[in-house]
């Protein structure tokens, strides 16, 4: 099988030495070309290249969930179909949502034994994806997660400390959560944020909105996080909201979405968060969320900038993943 092997040289849980054990691994099944990213974006740029060239079967990613967004955008430039290369991932962030969220192992030298595995077996699996289309912004994919908001604001500050120099740890992102939240008072008391979904009445004052494409949504260390955790690769999407953010209902919240992945009580369902404050939809093709003023936005942890107006499609069996 052809395969181009595509590297973030800057990922967080991998060494060199490490990378070029795994180009070895690889290069026992495969035929391998090998390509460093060297910029933001690069990612995606060598992923369209191969999938518009014709000549590859497989991309591999091995870096974070930034890595394989890039990727996958790559990938899907001309949208879906049958000659759209398939994609694997070994992960090398800090998190590696979408990987983990594929059951693949989070260490990278397992991963690759698992991904080897499946090649020999022929294993893939059809994955639906997300879609977010905004003014200002080629339309973008995501895997595992978007968000307009709260949310997205607190990665916007964790890219902010990143770029000064910090590492990301999950000790970041919390710690960037709670200053976050002591900061916008007004906002945590009357959400901007209005969704619009088609045959229901709207739903005006939402104080963050996070899209997920599957469950989990994020990790904290070993422990999944799940706003939604009837999301699926299977299924369109699903919207988390919380209308407002006090001090005692955003700690009932967040203690429900560490738990959530617990089966309900008659054990078909996993039981997701609920309250007064709460907003919850699943498996919804098409949406949009209007903010009264622009608001962070973000894509599979990648701030985009402040945005009005996103709307949201689910896309079933939108690309082909060895797992």
């Amino acid at each position: 099988m052809r395969a181009l092997l595509v590297v973030n040289p800057k990922a967080t849980t991998t060494s060199g030495r490490t990378r070029d054990v795994l180009i070895h691994a690889l290069r026992s099944d495969l035929k391998l070309e090998v390509a460093q990213t060297q910029y933001r974006g690069h990612a995606r740029d060598l992923a369209r290249e191969a999938a518009e060239d014709g000549t590859v079967d497989l991309v591999v990613a091995l870096g974070g969930d930034g890595t394989v967004n890039e990727v996958v955008n790559g990938l899907l430039a001309h949208g879906p179909g049958e000659k759209v290369p398939r994609l694997a991932v070994v992960p090398g962030g800090s998190t590696n949502v979408f990987a983990r969220a594929l059951g693949l192992p989070n260490d990278p030298v397992e991963a690759t034994g698992a991904l080897l595995n499946a090649l020999e077996n022929h294993r893939e699996r059809p994955i639906g994806l997300g879609k977010a289309m905004t003014d200002g912004l080629p339309d973008r994919w995501f895997t595992f997660t978007a968000g307009l908001g709260f949310d997205a604001g607190v990665v916007g500050r964790v890219e902010e400390r990143r770029r000064a120099g910090r590492k990301s740890t999950h000790a970041l992102y919390i710690g960037q959560a709670l200053r976050h939240y002591v900061t916008q008072r007004e906002q945590r008391r009357s959400g901007p944020v209005t969704l619009q979904m088609p045959g229901r009445a709207p739903v005006p004052g939402l104080v963050l909105a996070i899209v997920g494409n599957t469950s989990p949504w994020t990790f904290l260390g070993n422990r999944p996080v799940h706003p939604s955790p009837l999301a699926s690769f299977d299924t369109d999407l699903d919207v988390f909201g919380i209308t407002r953010m006090t001090a005692f209902g955003t700690a009932r919240t967040v203690r429900q979405i560490l738990r959530s992945h617990t089966p309900s009580g008659d054990g078909t369902a996993p039981a997701g968060p609920s309250g007064k404050h709460v907003v919850s939809y699943h498996d919804a093709r098409h949406f949009t969320l209007v903010s009264q003023e622009p608001a962070p936005f973000q894509v599979d942890g990648d701030h985009l900038g402040d945005r009005s107006r996103v709307s949201f499609t689910g896309v079933r069996r939108a690309l082909r993943v060895i797992v």
